[in-house]
Formats: structure tokens, C-alpha cells, sequence
């Protein structure tokens, strides 16, 4: 019996990965995270409010403004552009928000 070289089939398998991987990158199936792709929802906490007690906050505004698209809380980032998201809850549900209706496109 004559032994196989097992060189060109590690080559060929490490190959078939690389080159699976970077079609599926390129055609958007597979997507590399980065930090900023992403906020933290440990960030935010809720100040619950009871009659007659003070609370303090800061004056300076978060990098977050909040506006209730179709009955959802949607943040949208100050710092960087394009970075928006759904508030959400521990169980992954949607903060929903009332007496707002859906911002309309002005023509």
C-alpha cells in the first residue's frame, strides 16, 4: 500500500472554510460584530418616582434620545450615526410607549 500525503487535503479543508467564510461574509449572511455596533442595555436603569420623594439625575443629557415609533421605544444614538435600537427588557420584550403617534414623512 502506498501512503496518501495528508498536506493537500489539510490545505484543501482549511481552504474550503476561508473561502465559505468570506462568501457568506460578502453576501451579508455572516456579519463581524464590533463594539460599537451595539449598546449595552446594563446601561440604562430606571428611576422609579414616588409621590413626595426627591430623585437626582444628572443635567447633562445622555447620547441617547427615545421616540416611539409604532408604539415602540426606539433609541437612536447623538455620537454615532446610523446606531439605533429597540429598548428592550431582561426577557428581550420591547418597552412599549403610548400618546404618540408614528412620525410622518414631511413632503
Amino acid at each position: 500500500m502506498s501512503e496518501r500525503n495528508p498536506i493537500p487535503l489539510i490545505l484543501t479543508g482549511i481552504g474550503s472554510i476561508v473561502g465559505t467564510v468570506m462568501v457568506l461574509w460578502y453576501y451579508g449572511y455572516l456579519h463581524f460584530a464590533k463594539p460599537e455596533d451595539a449598546l449595552l442595555l446594563s446601561d440604562f436603569t430606571m428611576l422609579k418616582t414616588m409621590p413626595g420623594e426627591d430623585y437626582k439625575v444628572s443635567l447633562e443629557p445622555a447620547a441617547q434620545v427615545a421616540q416611539c415609533i409604532d408604539g415602540v421605544l426606539v433609541l437612536f444614538d447623538t455620537q454615532q450615526k446610523g446606531l439605533t435600537g429597540v429598548l428592550v427588557d431582561n426577557r428581550k420584550k420591547a418597552v412599549r410607549c403610548m400618546g404618540q403617534e408614528t412620525p410622518q414623512e414631511v413632503k
